[in-house]
């Protein structure tokens, strides 16, 4: 089986998040995926006000209202407890892979990916780590090494930490783009949330260090359901005791 494609193709979200994989509500459906798209891919229609930078890799000037926008969404993250639900990913090759999902704030987050895949992503809020269990292989790297940790993170700041590159509204809408300010953890994140009935993440694009995109839409999602520590210990592959 294909191992997944970057440490950047999950979450959460870095996070969280998330990754992470953070919405309550009913699977995205296609037609976001499918909405008119501009040529350096950000949405457009009806009803968007935007910010966004030349390239999409620097910072942009906000205004009063977008400042506002940045602030809502690092106070939606700080209040997450737990969330886990199902989500599907969709690569820079097409290729489809679905699965379950679950996190903890702060930095702990699991991805299990469904068969035939043997897949799971998993942080611990230290490292994050990638395993293949037909392979009996793994992966790993410190959390703070991925841009996930600027949204997982027990106090989410983005306007302190990220360096905000896009920034858009509509009437049903908001989306972010933002990579850590870190010169040690690259990749960048694009977040879509929904602003009814209450701000809500619906999915996210990171883009990898070859300017590689992965979309991951979220679903089914239970909030702050009790969920037990132990599913976030780091075990290799044929090992039964954490590393």
């Amino acid at each position: 089986m294909k191992k997944t494609a970057g440490l950047t193709t999950i979450i959460a979200a870095s996070g969280c998040l998330a990754g992470i994989a953070l919405v309550s509500g009913a699977l995205v459906s296609g037609a976001m995926a499918e909405e008119a798209k501009s040529p350096s891919g950000n949405p457009v229609g009806s009803g968007w006000s935007a910010a966004v930078s030349a390239d999409g890799s620097t910072a942009v000037s906000l205004d009063a209202n977008q400042t506002k926008l940045v602030q809502s969404v690092s106070g939606y993250f700080n209040t997450m407890k737990t969330l886990q639900g199902r989500f599907v990913q969709t690569g820079a090759d097409g290729e489809v892979m679905k699965g379950k999902f679950m996190m903890k704030r702060p930095g702990m987050f699991r991805f299990d990916y469904s068969r035939p895949s043997r897949q799971v992503i998993i942080s611990d809020g230290t490292y994050l780590a990638i395993q293949d269990h037909d392979l009996n292989d793994e992966d790993r790297v410190a959390l703070d090494q991925t841009p996930f940790r600027v949204l997982l993170r027990e106090n989410v700041d983005l306007m302190r930490d990220a360096v905000i590159s896009e920034v858009q509204e509509n009437d049903e809408r908001v989306l972010l783009a933002i990579r850590d300010k870190s010169p040690d953890t690259p990749g960048k994140i694009r977040l879509v949330l929904a602003k009814q009935p209450e701000l809500q993440l619906k999915e996210w694009i990171t883009t990898d260090a070859q300017g590689l995109d992965t979309r991951v839409e979220v679903g089914r999602v239970e909030k702050d359901a009790e969920i037990d520590a132990s599913k976030f210990v780091i075990k290799a592959p044929g090992n039964p005791f954490p590393q």
